[in-house]
């Protein structure tokens, strides 16, 4: 099991454990974040095309984000196995993706799936902080501060990014379950959805994976 794709609601850590399980079993991480900033900086013509979009604040259309996955196939820089991450987020891209890579004789192994439910990811996101005097960050549970609500380094008042408030992280779940919680069904119908349970320790999520990948 080499090519992989995960998925999970926003605070589900997938891009950490990703990011992590990519490096241990030796395969590439794909992020279409990093993807559309190599190719902006590099001016290539996918990139020139993504970059109109993204200078007016609209969404890079699905076409050229495929595009830019499937340079990477066709060049053999995925050969090796990778894991994606961030895309597929609507049907329309995982139906796209799977035609992209039949052309190209490859197969998706695996879509895994971090499962946590609403309100942990609403505890999650929540419960994150920053000081605005350095910057520390702080997270509940794991990262608190000794004296609540102050940070440890300089005592300034700790504040919320407004991303993180509890009414939007709320409406971040319904945009998630409305455009990307259907993929899910996709990938079971596809007969290689693999459900981890996500709501446990870091380092319990990412043993699980190991197990997952190794079978």
């Amino acid at each position: 099991m080499k090519n992989m794709i995960f998925l999970g609601p926003p605070g589900s850590g997938k891009g950490t454990q990703a990011v992590k399980l990519a490096e241990k079993i030796g395969v590439i991480h794909l992020s279409t974040g990093d993807l559309l900033r190599t190719a902006v900086k590099e001016g290539t013509d996918l990139g020139k095309q993504a970059k109109e979009y993204m200078e007016k604040g609209e969404l890079v259309p699905d076409h050229l984000l495929i595009g830019l996955i499937e340079t990477k196939v066709t060049n053999g820089y995925l050969s090796n196995g990778f894991i994606l991450d961030g895309f597929p987020r609507t049907v329309p891209q995982a139906e796209s993706l799977k035609k992209m890579f039949v052309k190209n004789n490859m197969n998706m192994d695996s879509a895994i799936l971090l499962q946590v439910s609403d309100e942990e990811v609403v505890r999650r996101l929540s419960g994150r902080w920053f000081c605005p005097t350095c910057q520390r960050t702080y997270n509940h549970p794991s990262n608190m501060p000794k004296n609540e609500g102050v940070c440890d380094d300089d005592g300034a008042k700790l504040q919320r990014r407004p991303d993180d408030e509890e009414s939007v992280v709320r409406n971040r779940l319904e945009v998630y379950k409305k455009q990307t919680q259907p993929i899910e069904e996709f990938y079971r119908n596809e007969s290689i959805l693999i459900e981890v349970t996500g709501e446990q320790a870091p380092t319990a999520v990412f043993e699980d994976l190991l197990k997952v990948v190794n079978k």
